[in-house]
């Protein structure tokens, strides 16, 4: 089976190395950029499967290069911050970010962290060769194969686990679903504490895609409505 490339940006140069050998050790492919701007040329050149990204670097900061690798291709991104800082999160989110960990945080949380997002993505590319291309909810379409959205025609651009976020959704329209149920299912997490990041991403697809999109049921979840 060929190995995965990852790249991660960190200018801290122990953090950066005992992060890329765990990861080796975990059977990735792994690269190093140490400031903004050869984390863009890296993206580009090594073509990673995922990227861990420091939001506190040289030349430009996490959250550019965040924008600026989205806008090529959607790719799964893990942001470090050293800061457990909801207006930070927020903006993470925003530009393209698909989950994060908190500075300190421990190699076997990354690397478990790593291994959620890219089950995803194998997850979505599984549903495509099931047949399971398009999802049509009254006006929201959502080609699977494509990893594109359109509500009212109107295209949308997504992050992966925003997508797959959304994909949950629509397979079950109507269907309340508790935040825990959420983090084990979509960003398999088994212990249900990361209540706040279903918050930030169901936020980023009402802002996306229409504020009317998903009810919040207070206390419980989310449920997806039926568009006209």
């Amino acid at each position: 089976m060929q190995q995965r490339r990852i790249l991660v940006v960190e200018d801290e140069r122990t953090i950066a190395e005992s992060v890329a050998a765990r990861l080796r050790a975990e059977g990735f492919l792994v690269e190093i950029a140490r400031d903004g701007p050869s984390a863009v040329e890296t993206v580009r050149s090594y073509r990673p499967e995922l990227v861990v990204l420091d939001v506190m670097l040289p030349g430009f900061d996490g959250l550019e290069v965040c924008r600026r690798i989205q806008a090529d291709r959607p790719i799964p991104v893990l942001m470090l911050t050293a800061r457990d800082d909801e207006t930070d999160l927020l903006i993470g989110l925003a530009v393209g970010a698909d989950d994060y960990l908190t500075k300190p945080f421990s190699l076997r949380e990354l690397a478990a962290r790593v291994h959620a997002l890219l089950r995803r993505v194998d997850r979505a590319a599984d549903a495509v060769r099931h047949g399971r291309e398009v999802l049509r909810v009254g006006d929201l379409e959502i080609n699977q194969a494509e990893r594109r959205v359109r509500r009212d025609g109107v295209k949308a651009h997504l992050t992966p686990t925003e997508f797959d976020l959304l994909v949950h959704f629509a397979s079950r329209p109507r269907t309340v679903l508790p935040r825990e149920r959420l983090l084990a299912e979509v960003w398999g997490w088994a212990d249900g504490s990361g209540t706040r990041t279903v918050d930030s991403h169901v936020k980023a697809l009402r802002r996306k895609l229409g504020a009317d999109l998903i009810r919040t049921v207070h206390g419980v979840g989310y449920a997806l409505e039926v568009p006209a």
